[in-house]
């Protein structure tokens, strides 16, 4: 079985060379160079962009009315490269290859932490698509990302437990405002059982107003979820 993958794989960058996003070096989506010259974070972030460091008792009042009790990502989105990266990943040539340099980044970002969040007991959850347009894609990309992140943080990845329900416009084509009305009711839980008085990270690629996040994490919390943390590559 790992002889077919080998010569598949062979085959697959022959046919279809893999250049860097950053500087075109071949053989790889994302080279040690560029992905050394990102600047990824040191620190974790509330809601609404404050440090969590130089807030008193580590909690901040303007969030705390959040169904989302946090985020954790790793670079900006503002970055050239990093939209390259992420657009090739989530819309054509949806390169689903990288997962792999993307969740990368994040764990990048958990080794630079002045304190490394604990997430035993924790289980992975990604933001799920309808299956229309996981036909269209061919692969979730908040799913692949999650499994990379599951296997490298050691956290138990859970697909069965979230599901969108109802078919939603591209929230990057939208305003603010239209974004939550857009995302709205569209998730449910599937198996409320395996999130009761559980903690929860919700996976995605992007984090921008968070509605897309506060919609699963609300859905997740009536379910009976104890907490549920955002980890995404990027954030807008």
């Amino acid at each position: 079985m790992q002889k077919q993958s080998t010569i598949r794989d062979f085959l697959l960058d022959l046919l279809f060379p893999k250049f860097c996003f950053g500087c075109q070096k071949e053989g790889v989506y994302l080279c040690d160079d560029c992905a050394a010259g990102l600047e990824v974070s040191e620190y974790q972030y509330c809601l609404c962009q404050k440090p969590l460091r130089i807030i008193r008792g580590g909690k901040c009042q303007r969030c705390s009315f959040k169904k989302l009790n946090g985020l954790y990502f790793s670079v900006s989105y503002q970055n050239t490269l990093v939209q390259a990266l992420i657009k090739n990943f989530k819309y054509k040539p949806f390169i689903k290859e990288l997962a792999g340099p993307l969740a990368a980044l994040v764990i990048s970002h958990f080794q630079l932490l002045d304190r490394r969040p604990d997430f035993s007991g924790f289980i992975l959850v990604p933001i799920p698509l309808t299956k229309k347009r996981f036909r269209q894609r061919g692969f979730n990309q908040a799913e692949e990302l999650a499994k990379e992140l599951a296997a490298s943080l050691n956290i138990r990845l859970s697909t069965e437990v979230l599901i969108k329900i109802k078919e939603s416009l591209a929230q990057a084509e939208l305003t603010n405002k239209d974004r939550e009305k857009n995302i709205k009711d569209v998730f449910a839980c599937k198996n409320p059982v395996l999130v009761q008085k559980r903690k929860v990270l919700l996976a995605d690629d992007v984090y921008t107003t968070g509605a897309t996040m506060e919609e699963a994490a609300a859905v997740l919390k009536e379910a009976g979820a104890s907490e549920v943390w955002g980890i995404t590559v990027a954030r807008g």
